[in-house]
Formats: C-alpha cells, sequence, structure tokens
C-alpha cells in the first residue's frame, strides 16, 4: 500500500490540534489500560492497521497482557475483562459504528452505570479521538508496522 498524503507535513496545524486533542484524552482521568483497550477496540472496527500498530506496542509497553489484546475483538465471551472495561468497549463499538443503531438506550444504561457524567464524556471524546485518528491513517494510507513506543519513564 502506497501512502497518498503524509497529512502531517500537508496540513500541520491540523495535527497539532489532534495532537492536543489527544493530549487532553490521555490526560482526561481514564485508566490508561482503558483508553489503549479502547483505541485497539475502535482500530479493530474500522480496521486501522496503523493504529493497530501503534496502540498494541504501546498498551504491552505500559504493562497490557498479550491475552487480553489477543481476546479484544471477542471481549463479550472474554473473562478477562473488567465490568468497567467491558462498558468502555461496548461504549466503544456503539459510537464507533454510531450510523448502525445510533447508540441506544440500554447501552448508554449500562454503560452509565459504570461511569460517572464526567468520565462518560471523555469516553465518547476517546472514541471521537481515535475514529478521527483512524480516519486520516486510513484515507491517506499510513504505512503500518515501523511504530515504536516511547521508553517507559521516557518524556513525551
Amino acid at each position: 500500500m502506497t501512502n497518498r498524503i503524509r497529512y502531517a507535513i500537508a496540513a500541520p496545524k491540523a495535527r497539532q490540534a489532534m495532537l492536543q486533542f489527544e493530549e487532553y484524552v490521555e490526560h482526561c482521568g481514564l485508566e490508561l489500560s482503558l483508553l489503549r483497550l479502547v483505541q485497539t477496540r475502535a482500530s479493530q472496527l474500522n480496521g486501522c492497521s496503523f493504529c493497530l500498530d501503534m496502540h498494541t506496542k504501546d498498551a504491552r509497553a505500559e504493562g497490557e497482557s498479550e491475552q487480553r489484546l489477543y481476546l479484544l475483538a471477542s471481549w463479550r465471551e472474554a473473562t478477562c475483562y473488567s465490568e468497567r472495561e467491558r462498558a468502555a468497549l461496548e461504549w466503544t463499538e456503539a459510537v464507533t459504528l454510531v450510523a448502525d443503531s445510533h447508540v441506544p438506550d440500554e447501552v448508554y444504561e449500562r454503560v452509565h452505570t459504570q461511569f460517572t457524567d464526567e468520565e462518560l464524556v471523555n469516553l465518547t471524546l476517546a472514541v471521537a479521538s481515535i475514529n478521527t485518528w483512524n480516519r486520516l491513517n486510513i484515507a491517506f494510507r499510513t504505512p503500518a508496522g515501523n511504530y515504536r513506543p516511547a521508553r517507559k519513564g521516557a518524556s513525551a
């Protein structure tokens, strides 16, 4: 696959705006491990190989188990996720696939038992952020496979 546009070079201010959005999401108070599951699951649904490469590598570097990453596509049948993680994954799927079901009330009710109002807004922003990154990387064919996570403890 050939990279169509290097969007970070073509529109650096747009990339900077996305990085600021991502900075908020990364520090909004939700668990980093939960954010990595959300990022990975949305990227699976969207078929974004660049983001899958990035977020699974980041998750592993931050201590996530390979088993939980392997089972993520079938999280409903797997027993290794907490109720909060399961709720976040259900919300991720509903928001990512919003055109299919418009985020049903029963999904909202189940998820809202695990997240405060503020956390649910932040979770929704996390889903929106990864979906935007997925769309940029898929549309412009950003090649996957070369991502290296930052060293643990290194400054960003």
